[in-house]
C-alpha cells in the first residue's frame, strides 16, 4: 500500500546553494550500505554520491524538503542515454541515487521522489524510466515493485564479481 506524502513535504529542484546539504543527505541514506561492498570500493563509490555537480549537465537533482530541512534527494535523468553509469536505450528516462536520510525514513519520501521522476519523465515524453538497485537495497526494490518497476536483467550490471547491479524499468 502507497504511503502518502508527509503533509509539509515538497519535492522540488535544488538550489545551487543546497547542492552540497543535498549530497550529505544522499551520503548519509547510503551510508548503511558500506559493509557490503568489497574492500576499497566504498570510497570511490562515495565520492560519487557526493559528487552531484558533475551530474548537472545532464539531469535534475531533485530534493524533498519538509519543514525547511533536506530530507531526501534523488538524480532524474530526462534522457537517460546520458546517464554515464547505466546508460539507458534512447527515449528512456532514468533515476540514479535515490535517498532518504535515515531521520525521516518510512513516511513515504521516497515514494514521493519517485512519483516526481515519474511525472517529469511523462512530462517529457519518455516510453520508459529506468533505475537500478541492488539486493542488499531490499526496502527500495519492494518500493519500486509497488509502483509497478518490474526487472529488466538485459541492462543489469556488474561492477565487482558476484555483485549484480539489477535494472528495473516502469513504462510509461
Amino acid at each position: 500500500m502507497p504511503h502518502p506524502p508527509p503533509p509539509r513535504l515538497r519535492i522540488r529542484p535544488a538550489r545551487p546553494a543546497e547542492l552540497d546539504v543535498a549530497a550529505r543527505v544522499m551520503l548519509a541514506a547510503y551510508q548503511q550500505y558500506q559493509p557490503a561492498f568489497p574492500p576499497g570500493r566504498w570510497d570511490a563509490y562515495a565520492a560519487d554520491i557526493l559528487d552531484v555537480r558533475s551530474r548537472l549537465p545532464h539531469s535534475e537533482l531533485l530534493v524533498a524538503e519538509e519543514a525547511g530541512r533536506i530530507v531526501g534527494a534523488v538524480t532524474f535523468y530526462p534522457d537517460g542515454s546520458r546517464s554515464v553509469v547505466e546508460g539507458w536505450p534512447p527515449g528512456w528516462a532514468g533515476v540514479r541515487l535515490l535517498a532518504v536520510h535515515p531521520d525521516a525514513r518510512g513516511r513515504g519520501v521516497g515514494e514521493a521522489l519517485m512519483r516526481a521522476c515519474v511525472a517529469r519523465a511523462r512530462e517529457r515524453g519518455a516510453t520508459t524510466l529506468g533505475l537500478h538497485t541492488t539486493r542488499i537495497m531490499a526496502v527500495a526494490q519492494r518500493m519500486y515493485e509497488r509502483m509497478g518497476f518490474v526487472r529488466a536483467p538485459e541492462y543489469d550490471f556488474h561492477p565487482a564479481p558476484r555483485i549484480v547491479v539489477m535494472a528495473y524499468r516502469l513504462k510509461l
